[in-house]
């Protein structure tokens, strides 16, 4: 199982969420309706199929909340929850639970949305060895769940951020006026363990950067022939990365190419959140 996330990175998010939902005054509804020492038992559950994520950063709403309150995980993350099933159990004051209950809702219902969308593309091209990762494409903010989301779902992270890999874009090739001298710039300044991945758009950049002997190459927006010719062309000599305009009916076709990646923007950008809710019990 994947290990959570350490509460360093995820609680400025929490406490955010939190702060957003509180305001200036508190909860106002459930200070007026529930007493202060009455107790309370709530179940969380699905209320549609799919992969489970986000727990963590729902039980750290709870902690933060209230230390008191117990939340009790029924679904593991990363497993596969059936319409109906409990994902978690939470315990302690009615008013720790009523006021933490949209946030804790937010999280696993969007990143559970997140995890199973990914979870369908990994299904798909499943047998070909095509790997599908995601992209930067995520919520500003909530780029460390979303990855992790990703990972729940069965697909890989790609980079985290700007800072952990070189990736060569269109824009880069022409500031610097072609991918060769893309590419020896990019290599001048990285570390010795800094990979370097270049985007090509067409077969004669390809060559091209299969001279200069990147970490990785993405090829952008190839149609499906032009992606068995590079694959052809590469003959496992580099990892190859398919991306742009990549959905679910038509990942397949591309992962059959041969290509070793498949970047899709979709896991974390068009991902429906999860049907989740919070029920008396």
């Amino acid at each position: 199982m994947l290990p959570p996330l350490p509460d360093i990175i995820i609680e400025p998010i929490v406490r955010l969420a939190l702060s957003e939902d509180l305001g200036r005054a508190g909860d106002v509804t459930t200070d007026a309706i529930a007493a202060p020492d009455q107790r309370a038992r709530f179940v969380m559950r699905a209320r549609e199929a799919g992969i489970i994520a986000g727990l963590d950063a729902a039980a750290l709403a709870a902690r933060l909340l209230d230390p008191s309150l117990l939340m009790r995980i029924e679904t593991n993350e990363g497993a596969l929850a059936a319409r109906g099933d409990a994902v978690a159990v939470f315990e302690g004051f009615a008013r720790s639970i009523l006021t933490v209950e949209r946030t804790a809702l937010n999280f696993v219902g969007r990143l559970s949305g997140v995890a199973t969308m990914t979870r369908r593309y990994v299904d798909a091209v499943a047998g070909t060895g095509a790997q599908i990762v995601c992209t930067r494409k995520t919520t500003p903010g909530l780029r460390a769940l979303e990855k992790r989301a990703v990972r729940l779902g069965g697909g890989g992270p790609h980079r985290y951020g700007l800072d952990d890999t070189i990736l060569i874009k269109d824009n880069h090739v022409a500031a610097a006026g072609g991918v060769a001298e893309a590419i020896a710039r990019a290599r001048a300044a990285a570390g010795h363990l800094m990979a370097i991945e270049v985007e090509v758009d067409s077969l004669e950049q390809l060559e091209i950067a299969i001279r200069h002997a990147p970490t990785a190459i993405l090829l952008d927006n190839f149609s499906s022939d032009d992606l068995a010719r590079a694959t052809a062309l590469v003959n496992r000599r580099i990892p190859l990365e398919a991306s742009g305009g990549v959905r679910l009916d038509t990942v397949r076709k591309i992962a059959e190419t041969g290509v070793d990646y498949i970047s899709v923007g979709a896991l974390t950008h068009s991902a429906p959140t999860l049907d989740v809710a919070l029920d008396a019990h």
